[in-house]
């Protein structure tokens, strides 16, 4: 990722999108009072996502996707959380493409 740093903060725009989408989702979850059978896991993966951006080395895409499907896995479809889930994806698409599964997807 080729990103020049947010002005004399070190931070890279990714990275500091990252920690903005996840902290936004985080707080739309926790103020979320319905029932949310897999509301562990979103939480756990959120906090997961958000020490990935924080630990200095830029995340590697493959996790940070991985975290994004769970997160989006435990929450459903809970239209309330869309908006802010669609940030946390686009915050992770600045890392790199959606990797894709080999089957069917290999161009000959």
């Amino acid at each position: 990722m080729d990103q020049m740093r947010v002005g004399g903060t070190g931070e890279d725009p990714g990275t500091a999108e990252l920690l903005r989408a996840v902290a936004r989702l985080r707080r739309e979850l926790a103020a979320y009072r319905a029932d949310l059978p897999d509301r562990d896991i979103a939480e756990d993966e959120l906090a997961a996502l958000d020490a990935m951006a924080r630990a200095g080395a830029p995340p590697e895409p493959s996790r940070l996707f991985r975290s994004l499907l769970l997160v989006a896995g435990a929450l459903g479809s809970v239209s309330a959380l869309a908006p802010a889930l669609g940030a946390v994806r686009a915050a992770v698409d600045l890392f790199g493409d959606v990797p894709r599964s080999r089957a069917g997807t290999e161009r000959g």
